[in-house]
């Protein structure tokens, strides 16, 4: 591993070498005596005091047994004296728990707060800036959906006129989302790769970094969400095919089934993906390289990682939702539709105000919950690597802990 976010293949775990061979040497015997060859010097028991009782046990000869075992808690119990796991940045370099997954990432926020605070806002403020002004343009005038409101059977171009700024909208905000998710990705990753060596990183470093595998990793998020919804379609296909033959039951029926079964396996490809983008960000691999690296880290933790994952998202969107609700609350009432409006949900009339605040709120929520989920990604693409490749001892390599540098024959001290 270099300094730079593109790590080289861990080294081999070092061995311990095999202990000595010989005998047992207690008080008074010799070292490597014969177990079974019986000593000939005796000594004389003890007397014992006067208040013993003058019958006892024999004294063991001179160079007998072998010592009692440790207490509890004593050299040699277990593992319960190594010594403690180096830790140079945000982590331990041991396999990680998940508190230790999502504490890192949340130290990675404190400790390079300048840098992921100005990436996070930056990609936050670009995406609604975008997706605000899309909808202004498309959407402030809904007549055409409040006019579905009163209309039981709505014809075709009805429904086009009513939806179209609505589609329009939302095309604008995935695209500035797609490409915002994949700066701030790659960017925020590197800023933990760095993290985790203890290591300061600057927003200019973090770009130059990650600059380069920009394209590619656009490709392979689509390339991931293009799996994924493929997965859902295909679900779904075939009850859609047969409610357009005329079998609407049978449709209804089967599209329930594959929607379900369709959904499960884009869940379970997600999940096999989830770390290609730091393993193409950190390893400078090619798209499909880091699809099967991804496969290969991911086989045989698929449900552990599920969970983390799956708890990551649940908190990014409680955080999320929180930091957002006052600007929720707060947007009708300054655009003039009241209170009433947001506790109804009824369709309010969209205002430059009411757009600005929820675009301030959307902001907030997106720089607070951005560095956490990529933290978490590439902090589980560590962890994983740890447990498998003994990463851990690169990543002390590189961070320069005495006892781990190489030496000039490759080798590390230990191996």
């Amino acid at each position: 591993m270099s300094d730079s976010p593109g790590w080289a293949s861990p080294g081999s775990s070092p061995s311990d070498p095999p202990p000595a061979s010989g005998g047992s040497t207690s008080d008074g015997g010799t070292s490597g005596q014969p177990a079974d060859k019986v000593p000939t010097d005796r000594t004389p028991p003890r007397q014992p005091p006067a208040s013993w009782s003058p019958q006892q046990p024999p004294a063991a000869p001179q160079g007998w047994g072998a010592p009692p075992p440790p207490p509890p808690g004593g050299p040699g119990w277990g593992n319960w004296n190594q010594p403690p796991a180096a830790k140079p940045g945000v982590i331990p370099l041991r396999p990680l728990g998940v508190g230790e997954i999502l504490d890192g990432a949340v130290s990675t926020a404190r400790a390079h707060w300048r840098t992921v605070l100005a990436i996070s806002l930056a990609v936050a403020i670009m995406i609604q800036l975008a997706s605000t002004v899309a909808t202004g343009v498309w959407m402030r005038d809904n007549s055409g959906l409040q006019a579905l409101e009163t209309k039981a059977e709505p014809t075709r171009d009805e429904l086009l006129d009513a939806f179209s700024g609505t589609f329009s909208a939302l095309g604008v905000e995935l695209l500035a989302s797609l490409i915002g998710t994949v700066i701030a990705t790659a960017m925020l990753t590197v800023v933990v790769s760095r993290a985790v060596l203890g290591r300061p990183v600057s927003i200019g470093e973090a770009w130059r970094d990650s600059r380069p595998q920009l394209a590619r990793l656009l490709g392979l998020t689509l390339l991931v969400g293009l799996i994924v919804t493929a997965a859902v379609t295909l679900g779904f296909l075939p009850g859609i095919l047969l409610g357009a033959a005329g079998s609407e039951l049978a449709g209804i029926g089967i599209g329930l089934l594959g929607g379900i079964a369709g959904t499960v396996a884009a869940v379970w490809l997600w999940v096999r993906y989830c770390l290609s983008a730091p393993a193409l960000m950190l390893e400078r691999q090619g798209v499909l390289a880091s699809l099967r690296r991804s496969a290969k880290l991911v086989r045989n933790s698929w449900w552990r990682i599920f969970g983390i994952q799956l708890l990551t998202v649940v908190l990014v969107s409680m955080i999320g939702m929180i930091i957002q609700l006052p600007a929720s609350f707060l947007a009708p009432v300054l655009s003039g539709d009241g209170i009433e409006s947001f506790m109804t949900g009824g369709i309010a009339d969209i205002t430059w105000t009411y757009l600005i605040v929820i675009g301030i709120g959307a902001v907030l929520a997106s720089t607070v919950t951005l560095p956490l989920s990529a933290g978490v990604t590439a902090l589980l693409y560590m962890d994983q690597r740890i447990r498998r490749e003994a990463l851990d001892l690169e990543l002390a390599r590189a961070a320069g802990i005495p006892g781990h540098e190489r030496h000039t024959d490759g080798t590390t001290p230990g191996n």
